[in-house]
């Protein structure tokens, strides 16, 4: 369905004008509905397109920071308006400051949760690791004049923790059940996650954020080990509050793309630099990657390869698929259409 440009929005300095019935674009600083706007194309005056817009500090961003001249303006044509991956000439400084076992509520299952910094925002990202084979290097590494509490408070122990343990290393308790964990020689699960506040949380069906996350977790769970890199880009990198204005003008019926673009956002505003930089932490420099998403594959791998994506394991809602326990309805369907008719996702709607 193509977006509609509701001509209510109220003029701000330099920004827009008020539409005229009579006059069509004039240098990009007032619009009309043309008879074209219900044709497959929609027409989205320049003035409202700012690629140069750089969202809150993003880790690893790389948002352009150059002109529009330089940039270009971000076209409204669906053919043109898939988002290309952003490389940074270098990888964050990432460190793991914490971890600690989770038990999962869905019975059996647990995880570690790894709590990260980094030199490029004070976010705490986030990866949620599944089985012991999985470990960060910058957490097992010493610290000046730490004690083994110190180690084993911080999460820098190898196997279990239980009451009257004196020692981060292993010992012959913790080897004796070392002995019995699945193997783990096939290539690890990864997804890389995007903090959803209202499709995790608020139980918000107007996107499958949720679900992907919970399908992610089931899937690693039952292989025994895997990662989700969760980091901290609400919205697509716009924050929950221009994510919820956002919803408001995908109300006055624009789609989620048309509805950034209103908002002088990109389409899409994430970055996967320190995703990239978190995977290599962990050790996991060979992934199969759980996405739908092409531009996460190019950007995940880096700019000099340092991760290689070996498989991208699709994920196709479960509405989709007929089974049972999945998001449905009509806002949710529309917005997966968009994100495969004007973001590239790989993925077939049902007819």
């Amino acid at each position: 369905m193509a977006p509609t440009l509701e001509p209510t929005l109220e003029p701000t300095a330099g920004a827009l004008e008020s539409p005229s019935p009579t006059r069509p674009f004039s240098s990009g600083s007032a619009f009309e509905e043309s008879p074209s706007s219900t044709s497959s194309h929609v027409e989205v005056p320049p003035c409202l397109l700012s690629p140069a817009f750089t969202p809150p500090s993003t880790p690893g961003s790389g948002t352009p920071k150059t002109s529009a001249a330089e940039a270009g303006v971000i076209p409204a044509h669906e053919e043109d308006l898939y988002p290309q991956p952003s490389l940074l000439d270098e990888l964050p400084e990432v460190e793991c400051q914490v971890r600690a076992r989770i038990p999962m509520n869905t019975g059996g299952s647990e995880f570690f949760l790894y709590l990260y910094r980094n030199n490029i925002d004070n976010k705490e990202h986030l990866a949620i690791v599944f089985g012991d084979t999985i470990r960060s290097r910058s957490l097992d590494a010493p610290r000046p004049g730490e004690t083994e509490m110190d180690r084993m408070t911080r999460g820098a122990y190898v196997g279990r923790l239980y009451p009257g343990r004196t020692t981060s290393r292993p010992d012959q308790q913790l080897s004796s059940a070392a002995n019995h964990e699945r193997p783990t020689s096939h290539v690890p699960l990864v997804r890389i996650h995007s903090e959803c506040y209202t499709g995790e949380t608020a139980w918000s069906a107007r996107c499958d954020c949720g679900e992907q996350l919970d399908e992610a977790a089931r899937l690693m769970a039952a292989e025994g080990h895997g990662a989700v890199v969760y980091l901290r880009q609400e919205g697509r990198g716009i924050g929950l509050a221009e994510k919820l204005k956002a919803y408001n003008l995908q109300d006055l019926g624009n789609d989620t793309v048309t509805a950034n673009l209103l908002l002088r956002h990109p389409a899409d505003a994430r970055s996967y630099g320190l995703a990239t930089a978190i995977l290599l932490d962990l050790g996991l420099s060979t992934v199969r990657l759980l996405t739908n998403n092409p531009i996460k594959v190019a950007a995940v791998e880096g700019p000099k390869k340092e991760i290689t994506v070996q498989e991208r394991v699709p994920m196709i809602p479960l509405a989709w698929k007929g089974l049972k326990g999945g998001i449905n309805g009509p806002e949710i369907n529309e917005y997966l259409k968009t994100k495969i008719s004007r973001m590239g996702h790989m993925m077939s709607a049902p007819q």
